[in-house]
Parts: structure tokens; C-alpha cells; sequence
């Protein structure tokens, strides 16, 4: 066979292989969805239509996630300046205290509420407090709690590429600084934050954990529909409320596909450092605010799991511990990990293979199979769920630790993959072809170069679908059985039967096998490192 013709059949298999990969994303995420909005009738789209309590619920879920969404945000950008924009000291520290909400499932923050502000919570009684915590600001309060994180994070990745040199300009030329942000910060954030707006306020618009933890009476749309598809099996109904859940979604991964910032990858001269001694004190003020707010929640967890008898033994015991194993919670701890270890694996293989594809074999079904792999971002978690439950009921995987597997995979599949391929992306892209020439298979080049040069990208892959899978509540909620229930789900169970004490634990079995996760990721980061510096000397 010749070369040319050796080179035709390479790329011929390497776009088959694009064209699978797609397909099968477009059956395993599409599909369910299509076969969902298919299975809506006219009986149910009149039953929600023409409710009340759908409007009600609607103005109840717009309202308190604008208000959280505005709150995170500014929350979020005033953590990440005084992370990036400041000279504080042990940034590191406080950037986990910072994050560790994200450990946890978004319902325990409205348990940690409860413990905290309840009718006999722990500040209500220190400070005589007489306000309830339930209903409007009790949700908005566990929202900003759930997703602050998320923000600072993604405005702190905005903040540290700006270059300073503009502001230095700026300086010298005495402009003042309020001006240097709209004329320089606003222009340069401006794009990047709409889609920052738009994630957040996705991500707690189709959150149903912490309105169903504190919301009491105060019910949202994903509580509508938890309580239609999982609590009456009224499946029509949930199709129609799942579509309403997914408009903003779709919205927002829609703008944030067709509007990406392409003005902030330029080269940074000099990053944007302050320094301000009344900068750094504010700097430390915000951060520790948030910080204490945080461990608070962390605290409320502990002292309830540890507790003889809250408030009135405060005696250490392990009773709580033994009470929650008792009810099968070491079973259940057991199921979360390995299904929580099998999803990293899977997840981490298929989109590693995905991103190869996508990024390094270009062709034109690249773009095709691309968007496939980021679609799951349009796709909230309760909707895939009910989707999942009405075109695999009758298949042999229902009911099996398989579809918790595959559901937790396509749920978070998406970030996961944007990560290996931005990485794929950033190599030579001669690396292939140079070693056809030399006569060297590609399977060489992607197992000895292109991996080890990725390979603390695929640990981070890793721990974010470990850490994920072990904390979601959403689409595992319709799929899961008594056999193969993940622990996430025992803190509805605990709190429906007013066992805080066992909630409270299960939060925290989640907090520390997460946190040993993140421990685990960073002393290979930190040993690797040292190694390459040692090869380097």
C-alpha cells in the first residue's frame, strides 16, 4: 500500500471514529431530552399552564435566584480582587476556605442554615434571634452559599490574565481610579461576566436542594417538578416543567458558545498586583468575613454530628455516626465511591478520547463533535434525570449502578473536556505528523508525549467528576434504587424524619472523602513538581 493511500484510510478511520463519538453523544444527551419534550401531552401542558401554583412557584424561583445571582456576583468579584488585586498573605488558605462549600451537596447548606438559624439553631439562641430563617431569604441565603464559589472562581480565572500595564499608563497620566475601571476594568470584564451572570444564574434557577432544605412553604420550579416526577411518578408534568427549567440553560449556553471574549488571551506584560496597604486591609476583611461565614456552616455540621443531644447534652459521642451506618449509610457511602471512582474513570477516558479527536485530528466533523461534547453545559441536572428515567425505564440498565454511572458521566462530562482540550489545544500541533514521517504510531505519541505533558490536567479531570459524582443530588435523585442509593441522598431522608444529627453527618462523610480527593490531587501536583525541578537542576 502506498504512503498517500496509507494516509487516506488514517483519516478516513479518524473521521469515522468522530462520527461515532458523536453519535453516541448526541443518543446518550439529545435524545433523552427530544424523547422527553416528546412525551409531554396536552393534558399536562394544561395542568401546569393553567395552575397558579406554577406562576407562583415561576415568580418564586425568578425572584430569589435574581437576588442570589446579583449577591454571588458581587461576592464573588470582591473575593477574587482581593485575591488577585492584593498582597494579603496565605492566599492559598484562603482560597480553600473559600471553595469548600463546593464539597457539598447544595442541600446541606440549607441544612447548615438550619442548624445555625433554625427555631433552635445555634446563633438563634446565643443571640435570642426571632426571625425565621425559612422561605425567601432562608433560599436566597443557602443560593449565595452554593454558588459564591463558582463565581469567585471563574472571576478570579478573568482577573489574574489582565495585564497592569495599562493601569501603570494610567497612573502616571493621574487618571483617577474610578475612571481606570470603566475605561480599562469594564471594557476588559465586560463579555466574560455576562457569561459568568449567566452561569450562576442558571445554576441556582434549576437547584432544588436548598429550597427544598429551608424554602418551607416558599416552593421553586425544580421543587415542582421533584415533587411531580419523584414524588407522585407524574412524569407528563415533569416533562413540562423540565422544559421550562432548560430555556435558561439553553440560553445561557447559547450566548456563551456564540459570544466568546476573544480580547482577553493576549499576552499579560506585568499581572495586576496592588500595592495598597488600605487595599490589603480590605482585602483581608472581605476574605475573612467570608471565610468565617463558611467554616460557620462547616462547624454547624460538626458540633450537630458530635453532640449527644443538641443543645441541651453538648457531650462528644459517636452515637450519630453509628445511627446513620445503622440505616445502611456505610452501604450507601460504599455505593457513592465507586460509583463516584467508576465515573472518574469513564468520564476521564471518553473525554480524553473526545478532546484528541476534537483538538488534534482536524477535519470537518471536528467542530460537529466538539459541540456534542460541550451540549451537557445547556443541560440541568433534574432535567437529564427525568429524561434518563422516561426513555430507559424499560431497558436493562434502569435500576442498575450502570445509569447512575453514565448519568453522572454526561452530566459532567462538559468541563472535564473543555479542560483536556484547551490543554490538547495549547501542544505542537506538528507533533502528529512529524512522527508519520519518522515512521512513529500516533498511539506512541499520544501514551509518551502528549500524556505526560497533560497528565495534572487529567488528575484535575479526575477529581472534579470524583467530587461531583459524590455530591450530586439532582439527576441521580430519579434513577437511583434502594440497592444502589447514593449517600447524597440520605440528607432529604434524614431531614424528612427531623434526624438532623444523621444529615449532618452524611454532609460531612461527603466534605472529608471530597477534601481527601482535592488532598490527594494536590501532593501529586506537589511531588511531581519537585520531581521536574530536580530533573530540571
Amino acid at each position: 500500500m502506498s504512503f498517500a493511500l496509507r494516509l487516506k484510510t488514517f483519516f478516513k478511520m479518524r473521521n469515522l471514529s468522530k462520527v461515532l463519538i458523536g453519535i453516541i453523544l448526541f443518543t446518550i444527551i439529545v435524545v433523552p431530552i427530544i424523547r422527553m419534550i416528546f412525551y409531554m401531552d396536552l393534558e399536562s401542558l394544561q395542568n401546569v399552564f393553567g395552575s397558579e401554583l406554577f406562576y407562583t412557584y415561576l415568580l418564586n424561583s425568578f425572584t430569589s435566584t435574581l437576588v442570589a445571582t446579583a449577591i454571588s456576583i458581587v461576592l464573588g468579584y470582591a473575593l477574587a480582587w482581593a485575591i488577585t488585586r492584593t498582597n494579603i498573605k496565605v492566599k492559598y488558605l484562603f482560597t480553600i476556605l473559600i471553595t469548600l462549600p463546593m464539597l457539598i451537596p447544595s442541600i446541606s447548606h440549607g441544612m447548615g442554615l438550619i442548624i445555625l438559624f433554625g427555631n433552635n439553631g445555634i446563633i438563634t439562641r446565643l443571640f435570642g434571634l426571632t426571625e425565621s430563617i425559612y422561605g425567601f431569604w432562608g433560599v436566597v441565603t443557602g443560593s449565595v452559599l452554593y454558588s459564591f464559589p463558582i463565581a469567585f472562581i471563574m472571576i478570579a480565572d478573568i482577573l489574574k490574565y489582565e495585564d497592569h500595564t495599562p493601569y501603570e499608563a494610567a497612573d502616571v497620566l493621574g487618571i483617577p481610579k474610578y475612571r481606570q475601571f470603566t475605561s480599562i476594568t469594564f471594557p476588559y470584564i465586560r463579555k466574560p461576566m455576562i457569561s459568568v451572570i449567566f452561569a450562576v444564574f442558571t445554576m441556582i434557577v434549576t437547584d432544588y436542594g436548598v429550597t427544598l432544605s429551608i424554602g418551607g412553604k416558599f416552593k421553586t420550579l425544580p421543587v415542582m417538578l421533584y415533587e411531580d416526577a419523584v414524588g407522585q411518578l407524574n412524569y407528563s408534568t415533569g416533562s413540562v416543567i423540565g422544559l421550562v427549567l432548560l430555556v435558561p440553560a439553553l440560553v445561557a449556553f447559547l450566548f456563551d458558545l456564540f459570544n466568546k471574549d476573544k480580547g482577553n488571551s493576549g499576552y499579560v506584560q506585568k499581572t495586576n498586583t496592588m500595592k495598597s496597604r488600605v487595599n490589603d486591609i480590605i482585602g483581608y476583611v472581605i476574605v475573612s468575613l467570608c471565610s468565617i461565614a463558611v467554616l460557620l456552616v462547616i462547624s454547624s455540621f460538626i458540633i450537630q454530628a458530635f453532640a449527644t443531644t443538641y443543645p441541651t447534652n453538648m457531650d462528644f459521642t459517636w452515637k450519630h455516626f453509628e445511627n446513620t451506618f445503622s440505616k445502611n449509610g456505610a452501604k450507601f457511602l460504599g455505593n457513592s465511591i465507586l460509583i463516584a471512582f467508576l465515573t472518574s474513570l469513564v468520564g476521564v477516558t471518553i473525554a480524553s478520547a473526545t478532546a484528541y479527536l476534537a483538538a488534534r485530528v482536524k477535519s470537518k466533523f471536528s467542530s460537529f463533535l466538539h459541540l456534542m461534547a460541550i451540549v451537557s453545559l445547556a443541560v440541568p441536572g433534574l432535567v437529564l434525570g427525568l429524561a434518563y428515567v422516561i426513555i430507559f425505564k424499560k431497558t436493562f440498565i434502569y435500576g442498575t449502578i450502570v445509569i447512575l454511572i453514565m448519568v453522572n458521566t454526561v452530566h459532567f462530562f462538559a468541563s472535564p473536556y473543555l479542560m483536556i482540550y484547551n490543554a490538547f489545544g495549547k501542544l505542537n500541533e506538528n507533533l502528529e505528523e512529524v512522527g508519520h514521517i519518522l515512521g512513529i504510531k500516533r498511539a506512541r505519541i499520544v501514551f509518551n508525549v502528549l500524556i505526560p505533558q497533560c497528565k495534572y490536567t487529567l488528575v484535575e479531570m479526575f477529581s472534579y467528576f470524583f467530587v461531583n459524582s459524590m455530591m450530586t443530588i439532582s439527576a441521580v435523585s430519579f434513577l437511583a434504587t434502594p440497592s444502589n442509593k447514593p449517600i447524597s441522598l440520605l440528607i432529604n431522608q434524614f431531614e424528612t424524619y427531623n434526624m438532623m444529627e444523621c444529615a449532618a453527618v452524611v454532609a460531612l462523610l461527603i466534605l472529608v472523602i471530597n477534601m481527601l480527593m482535592k488532598g490527594i490531587v494536590y501532593l501529586i501536583r506537589t511531588i511531581g513538581n519537585k520531581y521536574a525541578n530536580k530533573k530540571t537542576v
